[in-house]
C-alpha cells in the first residue's frame, strides 16, 4: 500500500486518527493559521485535507494539492478519501501508525507492558502494539468493534459512489 501525506486542519482531528490507523503519515495542527497549513503542505508535499472552503480554493490557488472534505461522518469522510486517493480500508496494524501523535507503532510481548495495562486488558487480551515515540499501548479492545464498523459503513457508502 502506498503511504499517503497529508496535513489537515484543526476541524479534522477525528479523522485524523483515523487515517493514521490505516497506516497514512498525517500531521495535524489546530492552531495553524491557512497561511501556515499551505506551507507545511507545500514544503513536505502534503496534500491539505480541510472543511474550510476559502482554505482549500487557497491552497489550490498557491498550487498545493488539496481536498475538500463534505462527509458528514467518518464513514463517509474516510469514503471519500478512499475513493479519491484508492486506499483500503483495512486496518493493517504492522502498517499503522499512533492514532496520538503519527509515530510507527511495533508488536509489544504483553510481558513487556504489563505493568503499563489494566490487569483485566491483560487478562483477555494477548496483542498489543506500542508507539514508538510517546509510549502509547494499543491493543484490540471492545473497541475495536466500533472502529470496524465505521470501516464497514465507509466500504458501503463507497461502493454506492
Amino acid at each position: 500500500m502506498a503511504i499517503l501525506k497529508f496535513v489537515v486542519d484543526g476541524m479534522l482531528g477525528k479523522l485524523t486518527r483515523w487515517l493514521r490507523m490505516l497506516g497514512h503519515d498525517v500531521e495535524y495542527f489546530n492552531l495553524l493559521d491557512d497561511n501556515e497549513l499551505i506551507k507545511v503542505a507545500k514544503s513536505e508535499e502534503r496534500v491539505l485535507l480541510t472543511r474550510d472552503v476559502e482554505l482549500y480554493r487557497k491552497a489550490a490557488t498557491e498550487g498545493v494539492k488539496a481536498f475538500l472534505i463534505e462527509g458528514k461522518n467518518e464513514g463517509e469522510m474516510l469514503a471519500e478519501l478512499a475513493g479519491k486517493y484508492n486506499f483500503n480500508l483495512e486496518i493493517d496494524v504492522s502498517n499503522s501508525r499512533c492514532p496520538k501523535c503519527n509515530s510507527r507503532i511495533r508488536p509489544v510481548e504483553k510481558e513487556e507492558v504489563a505493568e503499563e495495562i489494566p490487569e483485566s486488558t491483560s487478562k483477555f487480551y494477548n496483542d498489543f502494539w506500542k508507539c514508538q515515540k510517546c509510549g502509547k499501548i494499543y491493543w484490540q479492545g471492545a473497541h475495536w468493534k466500533r472502529i470496524n464498523e465505521t470501516l464497514t459503513q465507509a466500504k458501503q457508502v463507497l461502493k454506492k459512489d
